[in-house]
């Protein structure tokens, strides 16, 4: 019996790592703290939350495993500092709500080129919120690592959706690290990880995602 947190269960991912967790005969709970309702199903928990306020004691923290998909972009989020909150802020205070609560696996989607050193504001959050869920101390913490997301976002990101055509056309020519990472095979990836993660920090590359 494997009851698992998701959040960032709106975003394109997330929706992903939804899905195919309702139909995993692994999973008998599936909590996905929201700011806006989900579609009801017997194995969801659906709390509706404001991650600037996140309670601390209620019942649905008690999970074996979390998957991280939380994330957005600069233009989106409008400034550094709401990037930030999403990025970093927001996953680091699931992180260790969770891991207080006894969950003893952690499952973070991030990024190709997530680097604390950068000078980058984008790869260098990602890759601070790697080091600082790795501090927590999970027993088994899995970083997902995918390059361009593909899929259908809610959203509008003119950016990505010329990317996408770009490195869709040249995919069989691009090294795989550099391929359309499609979001059903991350979301199985996180999925996994979250229900049977090994011991220790496992890192997952682009290329292990990549299409084709």
């Amino acid at each position: 019996m494997t009851r698992i947190l998701v959040v960032g269960a709106t975003g394109l991912v997330g929706r992903h790592v939804v899905a195919e967790a309702l139909t995993d005969e692994r999973i008998t709970r599936l909590v996905a703290p929201t700011r806006r309702p989900l579609d009801a199903h017997p194995k969801l928990d659906n709390p509706l939350v404001d991650f600037n306020r996140l309670p601390a004691d209620v019942d649905w923290w008690n999970v074996d495993g979390v998957i991280c998909a939380l994330g957005t972009t600069r233009a989106t989020a409008g400034s550094d500092d709401a990037f930030r909150r999403v990025d970093y802020d927001y996953p680091l205070a699931v992180a260790q709500l969770a891991y207080r609560h006894g969950a003893t696996r952690f499952a973070l989607n991030s990024s190709l080129g997530a680097d604390a050193r950068s000078r980058l504001l984008y790869p260098r959050t990602k890759g601070e919120i790697e080091a600082a869920i790795e501090a927590v101390g999970f027993a088994s913490l899995t970083i997902v690592r995918p390059g361009l997301i593909g899929g259908d976002r809610d959203e509008f990101r003119l950016g990505e959706r010329m990317a996408s055509v770009v490195l869709g056309a040249l995919g069989p020519l691009l090294p795989r690290r550099y391929r359309i990472s499609p979001a059903a095979k991350i979301a199985d990836a996180l999925i996994d990880a979250a229900v049977a993660g090994a011991p220790g920090v496992h890192l997952i590359e682009a290329e292990l995602l990549a299409a084709g």
